[in-house]
């Protein structure tokens, strides 16, 4: 029997993250945890959690399930599961694809109140996601490729959106 799988799946913003999260934890009945959902505190402006903080909810989302899909953009945080993850996926798809994909993301009721809400800050996101090649953040495409290079282990790169949901 096989050991359950552990998966860790980064990339930019509208890279297809949740989309393929969501899909392998159906198809193979894992926990799924969004890092969007762990990484920020509930103020206005938005402002990070101090890592520590957010390790402490991996740590418990970790120790509470055997099998699981971590997904974010968040290399940091990434950082701190890779030690303990069975594999890896780096969606280093075309900026143009995640605009594409950002323009037609469906509500995402975990993040907004509203999809008018979400959709007011569309412009600002589209921004974002196009510095992704230039930033030098941890949530800059260098600090995934240094994640992905780093990492022993099972490790896959989708340089475009997939249709088909990859298997161990």
């Amino acid at each position: 029997m096989q050991a359950p799988r552990k998966l860790v799946i980064f990339g930019n913003s509208g890279s297809g993250k949740s989309t393929l999260a969501h899909a392998i934890c159906a198809a193979e009945n894992l926990a799924h945890l969004d890092l969007d959902t762990i990484a920020w505190q509930p103020v206005t402006p938005p402002e990070r959690k101090p890592v520590h903080e957010s390790e402490v909810e991996i740590d418990a989302f970790v120790a509470s399930n055997n099998g699981w899909v971590i997904e974010g953009c968040y290399a940091d945080l990434l950082a701190l599961v890779l030690p303990v993850c069975s594999e890896i996926i780096f969606l280093n798809v075309p900026v143009a694809t995640c605009i594409e994909n950002a323009r037609k993301r469906p509500w995402e009721p975990h993040k907004y109140e509203s999809k008018a809400a979400q959709d007011a800050n569309l412009d600002m996101l589209i921004d974002w996601i196009s510095q992704y090649p230039e930033r030098s953040d941890t949530f800059s495409r260098s600090a995934h490729e240094a994640l992905f290079n780093q990492f022993d282990g099972r490790k896959t790169m989708f340089t475009r959106n997939q249709s088909v949901i990859p298997n161990r």
